[in-house]
């Protein structure tokens, strides 16, 4: 039997892996907080603005706790966006909302956690992150520019590790890139993309639809199977010599999917600058962590020395291709409303 590289029987693992998470987070592509809004209006009262995303029409299943002595003096006003449940009411505190413990349910690891914002009548603003590794959350009166930093990083590192799509496309661009040079090339060519874009998005300077930008992502995971088969038959493409430029135009899509974990929280411009270089540099830091296993994993594979059948070399492709068009069909669906 033919040996096959070690690094291919890596890909086949890693893949399957992931090709494992639930579909539900798989679908969905980016993983977006929710929003809670406490706006005071006058002494003791506050107006809540909860905003939960939506996966397939359904509320992501968030849900609050106040404390006891918070009474609500208004029924909830529901209201349904294509990409939010929006629900409001009015809420009378005893003594202001500063320093009272707020409860989070419904987190899970595929989560990005609640962004809560508290608008204070003398104009100062607080905001903080409750993520999926606590379910409560303190709240606070000092100025804050917005959500601490490292609540940012946590969030992209979270987005990036829960994104099968992401991780399937970094994949697809390892198993094309044949040397350390293409494959710093290529990495860096894919952080470059997605950084453009997802600072784009975040602040507003290109507005580009949710659901057309997760189909093709789905469709770029689809492109690198054929072009993963033709390098192991030893035929070429522009995607083969230089898979750098694959990585940088479809990084480009892939940072417009990253936004959407950002996009529509309602941050104030210093605090969206914040929560974006801390999310952008937790997508890297997944990133990067990601890609460093793998090429852990591979030296280590290849100490081995084990020979594997040569079909077997092609399992990732088909791996990273059927996923591909796993994604791209079913959003697909979702964008025709299916």
């Amino acid at each position: 039997m033919k040996r096959v590289r070690p690094g291919w029987l890596l890909a086949l693992v890693v893949a399957a892996a992931l090709c494992l998470i639930r579909p539900a987070a798989a679908v969905a592509h980016e993983t977006r907080p929710a929003v809670l809004e406490l706006r005071e209006t006058a002494p003791e009262r506050y107006d809540v603005l909860w905003r939960t995303p939506l996966f397939e029409g359904q509320r992501l299943p968030f849900a609050l706790r106040f404390p006891e002595d918070v009474r609500q003096v208004t029924p909830p006003l529901l209201i349904q966006w294509p990409d939010w449940h929006l629900e409001s009411w009015r809420v009378a505190v005893p003594g202001g909302l500063v320093g009272k413990t707020l409860y989070v349910a419904g987190h899970d690891a595929t989560t990005a956690g609640v962004v809560v914002r508290l608008f204070n009548r003398d104009g100062t603003e607080w905001s903080a992150v409750v993520t999926p590794n606590h379910d409560r959350l303190v709240l606070g009166g000092q100025t804050a520019a917005g959500a601490d930093l490292a609540d940012a990083v946590q969030l992209g590192v979270r987005h990036i590790l829960y994104g099968p799509d992401h991780l399937l496309f970094v994949l697809g661009l390892l198993c094309l890139a044949q040397t350390r040079l293409m494959l710093v090339k290529t990495v860096t060519a894919f952080t470059l993309a997605h950084s453009l874009t997802l600072a784009a998005a975040t602040l507003g300077l290109v507005v580009v639809p949710v659901e057309p930008v997760n189909a093709v992502v789905g469709l770029s995971i689809l492109f690198l199977g054929p072009e993963i088969v033709r390098m192991r038959r030893g035929q070429t493409s522009l995607a083969i010599r230089r898979p750098y430029l694959a990585a940088f135009t479809f990084g480009l899509l892939h940072g417009l999917g990253f936004a959407g974990g950002l996009t529509g929280l309602g941050l104030s411009r210093d605090a969206l600058v914040t929560m974006l270089v801390g999310f952008n540099l937790g997508v890297e830091i997944g990133q990067l962590a990601f890609v460093g296993v793998l090429l852990a994993v591979s030296a280590s594979v290849a100490r081995l020395a084990v020979g594997w059948p040569h079909w077997l070399g092609y399992a990732p492709a088909y791996l990273v291709g059927s996923a591909g068009a796993y994604f791209t069909i079913a959003r697909t669906a979702v964008l025709l409303g299916v």
